[in-house]
Formats: structure tokens, sequence, C-alpha cells
């Protein structure tokens, strides 16, 4: 990996974890795949290694990760999905080539075309998040409490009422400024 970007946020849904190459939405946007080659890096570290990237398919990425969270965002308020959204992550679906493939150990890994294209990486992820949308999966969308983050993640928690899209960062900084917060006051 390249040392001089912010570390990857990856988490167990490659959907919301890839909405997550955009931190702090609400505060000081952090933006974690700012480079052609950032974003095969994700890709690489996410299981959908691509032999290379243009700037306009870093494009392509960054409309379908905006489009992804615009959804995802709608559907954890319970809101209509914004039909622009929905009409960037169907057509990003379809023109991937990408197969799910079954491994001895049972787990699914998605195999990219023979010349592993941005496109049929994003198609994987554009599958990922019509599964989530649709509630094919059993958990459901929430936005990070967290004032200026307000990222969507897919909470399997239980009892689904996870509060934080990372406990290590976001809710971390939480719990901090509420114990800080106390101590000031008891002085």
């Amino acid at each position: 990996m390249r040392a001089a970007f912010p570390d990857f946020r990856l988490g167990k849904v490659l959907a919301t974890s890839f909405t997550g190459t955009l931190s702090e939405r609400h505060g000081d946007a952090v933006e974690r795949i700012p480079t052609p080659g950032r974003l095969v890096d994700w890709l690489t570290v996410s299981g959908l290694a691509v032999d290379s990237c243009a700037p306009a398919q870093l494009a392509l990425a960054r409309e379908l990760r905006e489009s992804i969270h615009a959804a995802a965002t709608a559907a954890a308020r319970q809101e209509a999905l914004p039909p622009t959204a929905v009409h960037v992550i169907n057509d990003r679906s379809v023109q991937g080539r990408a197969a799910a493939i079954l491994t001895p150990q049972g787990q699914r890994r998605w195999q990219l075309s023979s010349t592993s294209r941005v496109e049929d990486a994003l198609s994987v992820i554009a599958a990922d998040a019509i599964d989530i949308l649709a509630g094919e999966r059993d958990g459901k969308l929430a936005l990070c409490a967290s004032p200026s983050c307000r990222a969507a993640f897919f909470d399997t928690s239980q009892s689904r009422t996870r509060k934080w899209c990372d406990m290590n960062t976001c809710g971390n900084r939480q719990k901090k400024a509420r114990f800080n917060a106390a101590q000031r006051t008891s002085l």
C-alpha cells in the first residue's frame, strides 16, 4: 500500500465498506481513494483485484460510491430511494463481468473477467448494494451517530441497535469526548 494516504476503514459488508472510502462527510472529509492507484489498492484489499485504473474509471467508482451512500442513507431513514442513485447502482451492476465462485472452504469469492477491469469490480459492489437495499440479508441499514460522520453502515448485531459505523474510530471519539466533558464538569 502507498504510505502517503489515510488507512482504509474496511468493514464486513462490501458496499458500505466502499462508501467508507469517503469518511467524515459532515466534518473535514477524508478521501481514501484520491487517485486511480489508490482505488486499485482498495479493490485488491477487498478481494477484487484489477489490472489498472484510469481516471475515468475512478470517476465511475466515486459516482457509484455516492449513489450507494445516498440510497443507503435514504433506506436507513426509511425514505424513498433516490431515482438517480438507483439508476447508477443498476447501471454499474449490469456493466461488469463477474461470477460468484464457491471455494473449497465453502466461502463465496468473486472472480472477475480475465482482463480484471474496474467495471467488473464495480458490478460486484453494486450487486452487494442491491442485496442490502432490497432486504436480501439479515440486518438493517443504519447511520453512524457521530455528527461529523453519519456514514451508512449495515448493522448485523443481534439487537440491531449499533450506533457507530466503526467502534474504533467514531465510537471511540464520541466516548472520549463524553469522558472529557464529564471530567471538565467535575473540576
